[in-house]
């Protein structure tokens, strides 16, 4: 996707392309996945909405920035915590190569143990 289109185009471009290779590959998704925001016991009228949930197991958050930083794996971590799922990927399309550095994964703490336990078998 990202060698087709290449870097550049805005996120809602990339968004898109993901969504179409999501469906090729047979995957179930959901995009704008609305989540609720509790604040100390109460939830607000305020909604969140995540970029993209594949399968209910994985997170994308797409971004076309300079560069990522550490509050963006911290979004990325937040929207873990809000939907229960336990692993995201964080995707910037702004690179020259997508997989020198434009892709992190981070796991939900909660899952920490469960990911790794999959991860060698």
């Amino acid at each position: 996707m990202h060698q087709v289109v290449g870097p550049g185009v805005y996120e809602n471009v990339y968004g898109e392309c993901m969504e179409f290779e999501l469906k090729e590959q047979g995957l179930s998704f959901e995009t704008q996945r609305p989540a609720s925001i509790i604040y100390k016991g109460v939830r607000l009228r305020s909604t969140y909405y995540i970029d993209i949930v594949v399968e209910d197991r994985v997170v994308v958050e797409v971004k076309a920035i300079a560069a990522l930083t550490e509050i963006h794996k911290r979004q990325v971590l937040t929207q873990l915590k809000l939907t229960g799922v336990p692993v995201g990927l964080l995707m910037n399309f702004n690179v020259v190569v997508l997989t020198a550095g434009g892709v992190k994964r981070i796991v939900h703490p909660n899952f920490a143990k469960e990911v790794e336990a999959n991860e060698s078998q």
